[in-house]
């Protein structure tokens, strides 16, 4: 299964200057398998070490110097680690912090032996306090669920997917694509980009056989709550784990998720479930400027879940929902927004971590609010969720208004045009909003 990571990697192994890499993500969006993958292809020589499966390899890090570690795998492996040809890989990072901080040493003592770190459970290390970062030595990547662009790749639709990127402000698309996408759009929801329930899919073609897995996923992370919180803290984590999907793009509040418990014991499980790489926080921000964090209130947020196939299991939609309604009717419209906002992050850059921002003013006479502010270059660009017609939307030109912006996007079922100011990108055209707000006026 290709992933758009693998570009990144590429680029990667060929940097001079290259730093160790950490790559990051939550669990089982296909880590180990795309380094795997890449160490194999591109490597004369790929070694594993994975600390959760085989922990004697800890005792390899008492050092920190490459040469006495790199002798220890090799006589541990049995392989020959050679510096331009070798990828040594350390999976499951995390349980070997020691490992973490080596990672400066190589760069600075064996700056040309290609290292990658992984770990689904990585962020409790790296936002530990007292955990020692090796700043400025170790460059990141996030790994997300495939997005709908590289499940079009996986179901054998690159043509499509090569159509709509070379798409022009003004084009048309022919109707009967058009709805062909809209349907792959639906099956996407369906499955979400979980690897192993696509794979899944893409050998059985069975939506109930990939429901079961979905279950078993959502089973795995629940059981994974042990090893990032103590067991008082559990009862937190799993009432907000089993409500985030059902409260996905609401404005969070803290009774709706546990009336009884206090809020800074389920801000403190939310938080966990962040690192964990399960939710994802979408904050109010005013769009004053760039970046939107520094304009941003934290204390006003709304909610997306990992995945919006998940979000469609956890919520027992029916699959015939999904290819029967209005994608904007399913669950009050929910659903529609979590599928935006995953494809809004898989396309913003594997560098970055998780951050989205919305807009709101709160007004007794004339309250608004935009459902994503995104940046491309140096551009702010609202993105509303919403069927309808373009006279509708009012909280996208109220923010037009605002803050002096010449445009803005609506997302919908509906086909790909220029408007009144609003450029309307179908479901299956947001990977392109990057290249087509460079067509776009600044002002």
């Amino acid at each position: 299964m290709k992933r758009d990571i693998e570009v990144d990697l590429q680029r990667w192994k060929g940097l001079k200057g290259r730093m160790p890499l950490l790559l990051r993500g939550a669990r089982q969006v296909g880590k180990s398998y795309i380094v795997e993958k890449f160490g194999k292809e591109q490597f004369d020589v790929y070694v594993l070490v994975n600390f959760e499966q085989h922990p004697e390899y800890r005792r390899c890090f008492d050092t920190l110097d490459p040469v006495k570690i790199v002798a220890a795998i090799e006589l541990l492996t049995g392989l020959s680690i050679v510096p331009g040809k070798t990828l040594l890989f350390l999976d499951e990072i995390q349980e070997c912090p020691q490992a973490i901080v080596a990672m400066r040493y190589f760069k600075e003592q064996m700056p040309h032996l290609h290292l990658i770190g992984a770990g689904s459970l990585l962020e409790f290390v790296l936002n530990d306090a007292d955990f020692r970062m090796p700043v400025g030595r170790v460059q990141f990547l996030y790994l997300r669920p495939l997005s709908f662009g590289e499940y079009l790749e996986a179901a054998g639709h690159g043509k499509l997917r090569n159509y709509l990127g070379g798409l022009q402000i003004g084009d048309l698309i022919d109707g009967v694509i058009h709805d062909k996408l809209l349907n792959l759009v639906r099956e996407y929801l369906a499955l979400g980009g979980m690897p192993a329930v696509i794979a899944e899919y893409l050998e059985s073609k069975s939506l109930l056989r990939c429901q079961e897995i979905q279950s078993d996923i959502l089973l795995t992370f629940r059981g994974d709550f042990g090893k990032y919180a103590r067991s008082a803290e559990h009862g937190y984590l799993q009432t907000i784990f089993d409500k985030a999907p059902g409260l996905i793009a609401q404005w969070l509040k803290y009774s709706k998720l546990d009336p009884e418990a206090s809020t800074r014991s389920l801000k403190n499980a939310l938080r966990k479930l962040c690192d964990a790489g399960l939710i994802i926080p979408v904050y109010a921000t005013s769009g004053a400027g760039l970046p939107f964090a520094t304009h941003m209130n934290e204390k006003k947020q709304k909610l997306l879940f990992l995945d919006v196939g998940l979000v469609k299991r956890a919520c027992r939609l029916g699959l015939e929902l999904l290819f029967s309604e209005d994608l904007m009717l399913i669950n009050s419209g929910a659903l529609a927004e979590q599928f935006v906002g995953q494809e809004l992050l898989a396309y913003m850059g594997k560098e970055e971590a998780n951050a989205l921002f919305f807009w709101v003013r709160e007004h007794k006479s004339s309250g608004a609010e935009v459902d994503y502010l995104v940046a491309v270059d140096s551009q702010i660009v609202p993105v509303e969720v919403k069927a309808g017609s373009i006279g509708s939307l009012r909280s996208l030109k109220l923010f037009l208004q605002e803050r002096k912006l010449s445009w803005g996007v609506r997302i919908s079922e509906l086909p790909f045009s220029l408007s009144d100011q609003v450029l309307s990108l179908p479901f299956y055209l947001i990977e392109e909003l990057p290249r087509l707000a460079k067509q776009m006026p600044l002002r």
